[in-house]
């Protein structure tokens, strides 16, 4: 049964930053855009790479390992790869693949997420 975690406070993230928290003994990317907290995997599902460590802008975080991109709302795959020939061997290698996304919840100043 899933439930909520407290994983960081709200002054911890402001708009357009993101973090690594863990919640259910997974890694997960904590990110805020505006007034809104998103939660997805924190790796990359390409070779690891870590999420918090990337670029956002807007709801699109982009891997710092491969330029692989993910949008945060939806978990959905925005770009496998950074393009060239190496992303077209590696899409024949390992096909792209979605980010998990998690319920966020603030109650007070408490960010929590549902894992």
């Amino acid at each position: 049964m899933a439930e909520f975690t407290e994983v960081a406070k709200t002054e911890e993230l402001k708009s357009g930053t993101m973090k690594s928290v863990k919640a259910g003994g997974r890694e997960i990317l904590l990110a805020r855009v505006g007034d809104i907290y998103y939660a997805a995997d924190g790796r990359c599902p390409h070779m690891g790479g870590e999420l918090s460590r990337g670029e956002l802008d807007g709801t699109v975080v982009t891997c710092p390992r491969h330029g692989s991109q993910f949008d945060i709302g939806s978990g959905r795959v925005v770009r496998w790869m950074k393009g060239g020939l190496v992303s077209k061997m590696a899409g024949v290698v390992k096909r792209p693949s979605d980010i998990a996304v998690y319920r966020v919840k603030v109650e007070e100043d408490r960010i929590m997420v549902e894992v």
